[in-house]
């Protein structure tokens, strides 16, 4: 596998170098008839304008209430699904096979003037099972039936400085968005890091209300009062509370140009002790001996021409109550993530990408320590109006724990539709 990391390390930037000098919804680009790359560096990932149309409640910015509405127009409807071959190796050997790698269904557009929705389905799949093991016999889906964003979006209450999001969405303090990420198999290790007994997942969606706006110049802010529970009904008699705020540099929002800087906070509660004194007929507990947690961060986006830098740590601390180590003290963790992207080709039809993942847990829990080091090369296909279908080749080496730590490695060869 040593050898794979070498060459696929080495794909990237070889295929960079010889290189000329540039969440997807393509009913977007069908309606406006812009090309993809019009909001995309290379799908999923926004790049600057892609960011204003999604902060402005897909609209085109400055052109609110003159463009057409979802009710005249065709449905905005998108498909997104990936399929290939992945090999896997760890210290009893290897495996391989093809897959599929589940399926997206995407609606988002105008309703009227300054409301606009988002939703996204993410169907039940049987078959192939979860386990690979023979047909899906329904135990053990690849993929759960999920409702995994549904919300309306009220823009401009206040021009520019003030916009609403009810309903479940990404929430603003995941200021490097988990959802419009390059890789398919490796996520951001510290969103979903569980070291202690809070269920709570930073990566989920969550349901709730979210106010955003920007200032001049380049300031943007997030502040959102949601369940914590991602899609789950609340658990809990708290509301939890975030904020994020950024400053952008320069031209641009920091995606595809400019220089973002930007720090988030969160505060939330999850019930320590199983049981639920009170639970209401939609599911919502009041949660037994509920404590909190909070998770204190920041995050920087560099641009220099089509190079851009992401780098993201936060600090994580549960309540001891969490903590099944040493219950006498909060279990106290940081972590984050480092990601360098690269486009070029007319169109930006060629994308690397190098990233690192860290995760530092509590001395007492060393067996959590994580390492990911990762890489992919991306080559879209298409027309100029569609570039929808991606080329993609992904490979992470993966560490865990920190006295002889479990070594694993992934490799992926696969295709990636949007449309």
């Amino acid at each position: 596998m040593r050898k794979i990391l070498t060459i696929t390390f080495g794909l990237v930037f070889a295929l960079l170098a010889v290189s000329q000098t540039a969440l997807a919804i393509p009913a977007f680009a069908r309606k406006y008839g812009y090309n993809c790359n019009m909001c995309h560096v290379g799908f999923p990932k926004l790049n600057d304008w892609g960011q204003r149309f999604r902060d402005n409640g897909y609209q085109t910015p400055g052109q609110a209430g003159l463009e057409k509405t979802v009710f005249e127009t065709a449905i905005p409807f998108a498909v997104r699904t990936t399929a290939g071959y992945s090999m896997y190796h760890d210290s009893e050997g290897v495996t391989s096979g093809f897959h599929l790698y589940g399926l997206d269904l995407l609606a988002a557009g105008v309703l009227h003037k300054n409301i606009s929705f988002m939703f996204v389905y993410t169907p039940r799949v049987d078959e192939p099972a979860a386990d690979f093991t023979g047909p899906g016999n329904g135990d053990n889906p690849a993929q759960l039936a999920a409702i995994e964003s549904a919300n309306v979006v009220f823009s401009n209450i206040i021009r520019d400085k003030l916009n609403l999001r009810v309903g479940r969405f990404e929430p603003g303090f995941q200021l490097m968005s988990s959802k419009r990420l390059y890789y398919i198999l490796q996520p951001f290790e510290v969103y979903g890091f569980a070291g202690s007994r809070n269920e709570f997942d930073f990566s989920a969606n969550h349901i709730g209300v979210e106010a955003t706006g920007r200032f001049k110049p380049g300031l943007k802010y997030a502040l959102g009062f949601i369940n914590g529970s991602g899609a789950n009904p609340d658990n809990n008699r708290f509301a939890d509370l975030y904020f994020a705020l950024s400053k952008t540099f320069g031209a641009g929002e920091g995606q595809s140009a400019g220089q973002r800087f930007g720090v988030f906070g969160y505060l939330g509660w999850q019930p320590a002790d199983p049981g639920d004194p009170i639970v209401s007929p939609l599911g919502d507990a009041a949660g037994q001996n509920n404590r909190n947690f909070y998770r204190l961060g920041g995050n920087v986006s560099l641009n220099w021409k089509t190079l851009n830098l992401q780098a993201m740590a936060f600090r994580g601390v549960d309540d001891a109550a969490f903590n099944d180590f040493d219950p006498t003290t909060d279990y106290a963790f940081w972590g984050g993530v480092v990601q360098l992207d690269c486009a070029a080709l007319a169109n930006n039809r060629l994308v690397g990408s190098l990233m690192y993942n860290w995760v530092r847990p509590p001395s007492v829990d060393s067996f959590s320590r994580i390492n990911a080091y990762s890489a992919l090369v991306r080559y879209y296909l298409g027309s100029w109006s569609a570039v929808n279908i991606a080329l993609h080749a992904e490979y992470t080496h993966r560490l865990v724990g920190s006295v002889l730590p479990f070594k694993e490695d992934l490799f992926t060869l696969l295709l990636d539709f949007d449309f």
